[in-house]
């Protein structure tokens, strides 16, 4: 919920960042506040996007490795994780950026990267490698529990297949398609075309990639939304009938009461 919570945020503020001030030169000329606080916010969404994809890597590989941890307190654990630590490192960004010399890091709204990327850009390398870390042993684990299983009517590749599909299921949640494109190319350089549309692809699907395959391929949502389909067309089909109730009374023993006959 969070994750997808962080999600939608940061795909609002893109949608906003580009409509608005990108493509108003004047708003950019003008370098007001509310442009440069809207690009402090936007960032602080777009870190806690990997902040929460760190942490369902760390609650997955949790999950697994450690059975008898307590959910509940994992949770809070990591909502002290996933909200508020990008706010620390984003102050950290803007007070650094503010108090800079360089007109680069100050004019035109900050839409340039500035001197002082690099305090956004390592948490996220740290967040993705760590992320990396957790798949690989989350893939360990699972491959030692379905080889530890029954193998009758098995062969040791459906092990390998089973693994294999759900650490394609897991990348686009725990964000590990940037790996795939973790440097930026110099200006002019032949690939920056190619870089820039892998880039913008690969970080504007993965909410829908993520929601298809977590959310409307899941087998728990598909069977809740089927009981309540069956429940609102149960409820139609009372609606339109007549139903008759009987209510019957079982009387004691002790004879019949007055003007009645005993039977």
């Amino acid at each position: 919920m969070n994750l997808f919570t962080s999600f939608a945020f940061n795909n609002a503020l893109w949608l906003i960042w580009y409509r608005f001030i990108v493509a108003n030169t004047d708003l950019l000329l003008n370098n007001g506040i509310p442009c440069r606080v809207l690009h402090v916010i936007l960032h602080y969404f777009l870190l806690t996007n990997y902040a929460w994809m760190l942490c369902e890597g760390f609650y997955l590989h949790t999950l697994l490795v450690s059975a008898f941890t307590s959910e509940h307190k994992l949770v809070n654990w990591l909502m002290g994780l996933g909200w508020p630590v990008p706010a620390v490192i984003v102050t950290l960004y803007t007070v650094l950026r503010a108090s800079s010399d360089d007109p680069t890091d100050t004019e035109q709204c900050w839409i340039n990267e500035g001197n002082y990327m690099n305090a956004l850009v390592y948490p996220v390398c740290v967040s993705t490698l760590l992320n990396l870390l957790f798949l690989f042993n989350i893939v360990r684990v699972l491959l030692m529990k379905l080889r530890a299983g029954p193998a009758i009517g098995t062969r040791p590749s459906r092990s390998m297949l089973q693994a294999f599909r759900a650490t394609l299921l897991l990348v686009p949640l725990l964000g590990l398609h940037y790996l795939v494109i973790p440097f930026r190319p110099p200006k002019n350089h032949p690939w920056e075309n190619f870089y820039e549309v892998l880039s913008a692809i690969t970080a504007s699907f993965q909410g829908l990639c993520v929601a298809v395959l977590f959310c409307f391929c899941n087998g728990e949502v598909i069977a809740q939304f089927k009981r309540k389909w069956d429940g609102s067309a149960l409820l139609r089909k009372r609606a339109n009938s007549c139903t008759a109730t009987t209510v019957s009374f079982i009387r004691s023993t002790a004879g019949p009461m007055a003007g009645e006959e005993k039977v």
